[in-house]
């Protein structure tokens, strides 16, 4: 296995995606972040481990289209982002909303 360095593994998780769909995943213990865009699927998998100490299993990622926007005769581009879909092992959990 590929030792990496831990202060760039923080740096590739932005933040986890929380929307409907990532939810009803969660339950089938399935968590989504954003991640880097150049972060590949080892350094994500070794990311998540180290972050939260819990063992993944498998990791799918995607990319969001390029889509066009215009502001007034402006046109421009929304800005594209990675999403890291990551598995976890049977008995693992990521707590995203501590108790208050």
């Amino acid at each position: 296995m590929t030792e990496y360095n831990t202060r760039k593994l923080a740096d590739l998780v932005r933040r986890p995606l929380v929307t409907e769909k990532a939810t009803l995943l969660m339950e089938q213990n399935k968590y989504t972040f954003e991640v880097a865009p150049k972060a590949t699927k080892p350094q994500i998998k070794a990311a998540i481990e180290y972050l939260f100490e819990v063992k993944v299993v498998s990791v799918n990622t995607q990319r969001s289209p390029q889509k066009k926007r215009r502001v007034g005769r402006f046109v421009g581009f929304k800005p594209t982002y990675k999403r890291a879909i990551v598995t976890l092992a049977e008995g693992d959990s990521i707590t995203l909303f501590p108790e208050v």
